[in-house]
């Protein structure tokens, strides 16, 4: 099975930690853009008709700033251009501030079945110092208006002055709200970034406090029926992400829209970051694809194990024999002889110990080579 991925350029405003590409300027091209990713969506999908796709995700940005009519007619040509499951998880981000009860009923109608909640804090001075557009009351009437859906709550970590009890109100904000999966994130400060000042004077968490945040999180989310899968994500049984699933499992996806990124047929290429350049593209006939490169076996090995080990399931010995007809622990014997201690081992599969799940880069780093 495999992904797609749509994304959807458009915001009011940046926030001061975003590095994602993304206009805040230029919605009034959202129609014209939209309208590219229809055919974008044709043209692919004729070129994979003979792929089935189990989720779709739409992506920013912030998809529900535009037109809910926009994401239903887009949703229309996905289901057309593309084979899908019968049950197909399909993931739109929402921010707070930009929703309605006619553009939830528009989402439902396209078929969306999984919302993706931008809270980040449930305090309102966090909210306001990170230039989100919504407050705490905002995102509760959001959770309204999805009572009784799958909706998953995003959670930022290492924010100036955070302490534990801004991450426990958070969290309990979220869940009292009816988030199914929560997102717990640390946040990382980019340059370019406004934040990044922030970051270079110092004035935001180091890696040991926010460490301690996570761990303090953690430990509230288990109490509240919340189960990590993977090192960032928590949910109550059965709600997993499928499509971030298929990213951890080295699935294969197709990224839609300006910058999007695919992985298929043993290749990543990724789309144009310039917005005009992407819609030049597309009226032209052409895809535009800026970077493409077949993934080495060295370096699929390495994601394989990479990706494998960031969730609580682990790396099975068995699905990478099938894949690559060798052995991890011998392909990758010096790694594994210097983190082996990091490990809890039970049949074929190599899991990260829960203590040490959230610092894997450290861990595998050591693979890289």
């Amino acid at each position: 099975m495999a992904g797609i991925y749509l994304h959807i350029p458009f915001c009011r405003q940046k926030c001061t930690y975003c590095d994602f590409v993304s206009f805040p300027n230029r919605l009034d091209v959202a129609e014209a853009y939209m309208a590219c990713l229809i055919r974008e969506a044709e043209r692919r999908g004729k070129e994979l008709e003979n792929n089935v796709f189990e989720s779709v995700y739409l992506g920013g940005g912030t998809p529900s700033v535009v037109d809910p009519d926009y994401i239903y007619a887009v949703m229309k040509q996905i289901t057309k251009s593309f084979r899908l499951t019968k049950d197909p998880e399909i993931t739109i981000e929402l921010n707070p501030g930009t929703v309605s009860e006619k553009k939830i009923e528009t989402y439902r109608r396209a078929g969306i079945n999984r919302f993706s909640v931008g809270l980040q804090t449930a305090i309102d001075a966090q909210l306001a110092e990170l230039g989100r557009i919504h407050n705490v009351q905002d995102f509760l009437y959001c959770a309204s208006l999805l009572k009784g859906e799958n909706f998953s709550a995003d959670i930022m970590l290492g924010l100036k002055g955070q302490t534990k009890e801004d991450v426990r109100k958070s969290i309990e904000v979220a869940a009292l709200g009816g988030a199914k999966h929560i997102s717990m994130y640390a946040l990382t400060p980019e340059d370019g970034t406004p934040i990044y000042t922030d970051y270079l004077n110092g004035e935001l968490p180091d890696g040991d406090e926010v460490a301690e945040l996570y761990d303090f999180g953690r430990k509230l989310l288990r109490q509240k029926g919340y189960f990590r899968y993977e090192v960032s994500n928590f949910a109550q049984k059965g709600y997993e992400s499928r499509h971030n699933l298929n990213y951890w499992r080295r699935g294969e996806y197709i990224g839609l829209g300006v910058s999007a990124s695919s992985f298929f047929f043993g290749k990543r290429f990724t789309n144009t970051f310039d917005l005009d350049e992407y819609m030049k593209c597309i009226l032209s006939g052409v895809f535009p694809v800026i970077e493409s490169e077949t993934v080495s076996e060295q370096d699929a090995k390495f994601e394989f194990v990479m990706l494998a080990l960031r969730t609580v399931r682990g790396l099975s010995a068995r699905e990478y024999r099938a894949a690559f007809h060798s052995d991890w622990k011998t392909d990758f014997s010096d790694g594994y002889a210097k983190t082996r201690k990091y490990f809890a081992e039970s049949g074929d599969r190599t899991r990260i110990r829960g203590e040490y799940l959230y610092v894997q880069n450290q861990i595998l780093a050591e693979y890289m080579n």
